[in-house]
């Protein structure tokens, strides 16, 4: 098994029963959400409900996605979850800007295993894509940046699904020039549209993401399947890095495949992340 996550569960965090069934979904990340999917009215329960489960350690990661950094809870959310037992990151909505990122930084300096605490950035506007790469170089600490598409494609005004595209492929180049994992892909909204999810996952795993957000414990399984490696892509590597041990510099197989550094790094990703089964 490898570190690698596909899969992050949202759960959102005024439900306790719920996020107890997250953890245990076999979801690589559990996601306790304090913003869209909790009402103003439930925020300082779901706050203080986040916190009383953080106060021990969990069975998975769990990452908070805390409030607008922007408006009045995020601060009040910091102060409840940070350094808890039970916390292994932060995810941030609407990060326009490096500082948004410095600054969280700096309030939430130390895990509570006394290192620092990974941060992630949620791009959700024109403005955040435009400033990729600013915000994936802002601090040591933030360890990936993602989109949020329901608010970008708000924002953008685009009417379909490939409207989206240039701004994935943005994002996916900031975050590898950043020397960061490659982003997750956004949820699909529609729990009930598993050959929709497939493929929209498909779709992501061609322009350059690993794994994606989830919002029911039913996508799981569709979203690791499209992400892992076929038995195909395996046999492919494999034969590669056996040529590749054999022989030094660029070769052709005798299937006529051309091999050569890059596909060799290519090969070795594969096989590692077919370890994760």
């Amino acid at each position: 098994m490898t570190g690698v996550a596909l899969t992050w569960l949202y759960v959102p965090g005024d439900r306790p029963p719920v996020v107890a069934k997250a953890l245990a979904s076999g979801a690589d990340v559990v996601v306790i959400d304090l913003e869209d999917a909790v009402a103003p009215d439930r925020k300082a329960y779901a706050r203080s409900a986040t916190a009383e489960l953080l106060g021990d350690p969990q069975p998975v990661p769990v990452h908070v996605r805390v409030n607008a950094l922007s408006g009045p809870w995020a601060r009040a959310d910091l102060a409840a979850v940070v350094p808890a037992p039970g916390l292994s990151g932060l995810r941030l909505p609407k990060v326009s800007s490096p500082s948004d990122v410095v600054r969280v930084a700096r309030r939430a300096a130390v895990s509570a295993d006394g290192g620092a605490l990974p941060l992630y950035a949620l791009l959700e506007t024109a403005l955040g894509i435009e400033r990729a790469h600013a915000v994936a170089t802002a601090h040591p600490s933030l360890r990936g940046i993602a989109i949020g598409e329901a608010d970008l494609r708000t924002d953008l005004g685009v009417r379909d699904d490939a409207g989206l595209d240039y701004s994935r492929s943005r994002v996916v180049v900031a975050a590898r020039a950043a020397g960061l994992a490659p982003p997750t892909q956004s949820v699909h909204p529609d729990i009930r549209d598993l050959d929709g999810l497939m493929a929209s996952c498909a779709h992501g795993r061609a322009l350059g993401f690993l794994g994606r957000a989830a919002i029911h414990p039913r996508q799981l399984p569709v979203i690791e399947k499209a992400y892992l490696p076929t038995q195909r892509e395996i046999e492919q590597a494999e034969t590669v890095i056996k040529a590749a041990a054999m022989n030094q510099g660029a070769q052709a197989l005798p299937n006529g495949t051309f091999i050569d550094t890059a596909v060799v790094t290519a090969a070795q990703r594969t096989l590692t992340l077919a370890q994760k089964n």
